[in-house]
């Protein structure tokens, strides 16, 4: 690793389990837009690429890392909603999810912060709904950004741009972190350093050829950083 000023995470299947946090929700918000036509729900659950009896995205899942937007535009088709309703419906949906930390947060976010390092959040989800999934640890983050902020979604840079640009810092002192490969490309076109962890979807081998170093979760940061 290069010497790092600044770490940046994605979200979902890094701060929080994927499949522990997104699987039982899906379930159910399947169930509400099909209004109980099993058929209905099938057909949607099919291009979510989602197994409704485990409860457990399938690797090529679009919603994986996917923004809001896009999810809605996949959806409203078959469940007969507009798009800009049905993404208000999945954006009150998701900030209700009950979430699971990948790692105790608040202890490695402090730690993080007690070495220096800037922490930022750059999630393919809503602004709004990031900081309410956030709200415990906010106070030790300094910048968060959604597909919807204003920066672009990934795999394009703009929001690790944006982030680089917020810690006066130039992309090669930041450490990118995420579990899809849209969060390393996105890396890599920053031209940032690159860390995929393993609490999404996708496994070692679908990510080591975009990352600098592949850790189970992001409770390995600090050793990985010589940190103590």
């Amino acid at each position: 690793m290069p010497p790092i000023r600044a770490i940046l995470f994605d979200k979902d299947g890094t701060l929080f389990d994927f499949q522990a946090t997104w699987g039982a929700w899906a379930r159910t918000l399947l169930q509400e837009l099909s209004a109980g036509d099993d058929a209905r729900a099938a057909r949607m659950a099919a291009v979510m690429a989602f197994d409704t009896g485990t409860a457990r995205f399938r690797p090529e899942s679009p919603v994986i890392a996917g923004t809001g937007r896009e999810v809605a535009d996949l959806l409203a088709p078959l469940c007969g909603q507009p798009v800009d309703q049905l993404e208000r419906r999945l954006s009150a949906a998701a900030a209700a999810a009950p979430l699971v930390e990948a790692a105790p947060l608040r202890p490695l976010l402090a730690a993080l912060r007690a070495a220096g390092l800037r922490l930022g959040v750059a999630t393919n989800d809503f602004e709004s709904v990031a900081r309410q999934h956030l709200a415990g640890v906010l106070d030790l983050f300094d910048f968060v950004a959604g597909f919807d902020s204003g920066h672009g979604g990934k795999p394009e840079p703009g929001m690790l741009l944006a982030f680089a640009r917020h810690c006066n810092l130039t992309p090669a002192q930041v450490l990118m972190v995420g579990d899809s490969r849209h969060d390393l490309i996105a890396g890599r076109a920053a031209g940032m350093a690159t860390l995929a962890v393993l609490t999404g979807v996708a496994g070692a081998a679908d990510l080591a050829d975009l990352a600098d170093a592949v850790r189970p979760d992001i409770g390995h940061i600090p050793e990985l950083l010589g940190l103590g």
